[in-house]
């Protein structure tokens, strides 16, 4: 089945499955005060952490070094705000996850390995080319 898919339709399941869980223990009113306030803190942090990845790239680029890690880190911070906006446990756990720059880093570190060793390969590529110049009577 296609993960998109799957993604769109288990995320809600997951999130009202955890609405009633959670309701059912501390109470509504409390359950949507937590949803609210999470929301507020983490895009709140979320804003501090996008300055402090700004400033950092700035510094890269001083140095003349190509802000790469700040880059991603920017693109996972407006990922995270948009996870801490949507209503939900499950989805504010992860924007928190990507808010938090030790656990970002360690995610990060996790994928870059992933992708490092699927796409490695030392295999020459050969190919024929030909000079249109030539041709052209240049």
């Amino acid at each position: 089945m296609n993960t998109p898919l799957v993604l769109f339709i288990s995320i809600p399941l997951i999130e009202i499955y955890l609405f009633i869980k959670i309701g059912s223990s501390i109470g509504a009113f409390n359950t949507i005060s937590l949803i609210l306030i999470t929301a507020i803190v983490g895009i709140y942090y979320a804003r501090y952490e996008g300055l402090n990845t700004l400033k950092s790239a700035v510094n890269q680029l001083v140095t003349n070094k190509i802000p790469i890690y700040e880059i991603i880190s920017g693109a996972a911070l407006a990922i995270a705000s948009l996870l801490l906006i949507l209503p939900g446990f499950a989805t504010d756990l992860i924007g928190l996850l990507l808010i938090f720059p030790v656990t970002r880093r360690i995610i990060f570190r996790k994928v870059s390995t992933k992708y490092k060793q699927s796409y490695k390969s030392n295999d020459p590529i050969e190919g024929e080319y030909k000079d249109l110049d030539d041709q052209n009577g240049k």
